[in-house]
């Protein structure tokens, strides 16, 4: 019995030993190490491909409307029909979709970056670059009161992330 009790004691305690030993032969593995963290930063690298994607086709549905918006005021203006209230919201309206796209082109520029500087993403940078520099041609666009135009080339934009985000697969 004291045999039994014995052996059963040197099992339980000796058991958690061999199988912490056994994870951290696995676990210190190189190349699975290797592996999982790539597949890790791949996998993190197309979320925010993904997220880009996202907010870049919600921030062109919404500036479809608005540019047809401030078309209009534009016409209203030019013809001398719109009020000085009308005109004013307009122009807050324009620096405010200014303003957007400018930070839409910086968080692509922080995308670029960030691809350029990770290791494990940097073969997919090469497809990514040039992004931001459209988004710099839209923001120029919107400077120059073309939101149509703009919408467009934010458009080409969307495009190259989805192209990205295919070859991430």
């Amino acid at each position: 019995m004291q045999r039994t009790i014995g052996l059963l004691l040197i099992t339980i305690i000796l058991s958690p030993v061999s199988t912490l030993a056994q994870r951290k032969r696995t676990a210190t593995t190189p190349s699975r190490t290797a592996a999982t963290t790539s597949s890790a930063a791949q996998r993190a690298g197309a979320v925010r491909v993904a997220e880009q994607i996202k907010v870049l086709a919600r921030f062109i549905y919404l500036l479809g409307g608005v540019a047809k918006g401030l078309e209009g005021v534009d016409d209203a203006t030019r013809r001398n029909e719109a009020s000085a209230a009308v005109i004013d919201q307009a122009k807050q309206n324009k620096a405010t979709v200014r303003a957007s796209i400018q930070s839409v082109r910086e968080g692509l520029d922080k995308l670029e970056i960030d691809f350029r500087n990770t290791p494990e993403l940097l073969r997919y940078y090469i497809k990514l670059a040039g992004v931001a520099a459209r988004a710099a041609t839209a923001e120029d666009l919107a400077a120059a009161n073309q939101f149509d135009k703009a919408g467009r080339t934010l458009l080409e934009v969307v495009n190259h992330l989805a192209d990205v985000l295919l070859e991430m697969r």
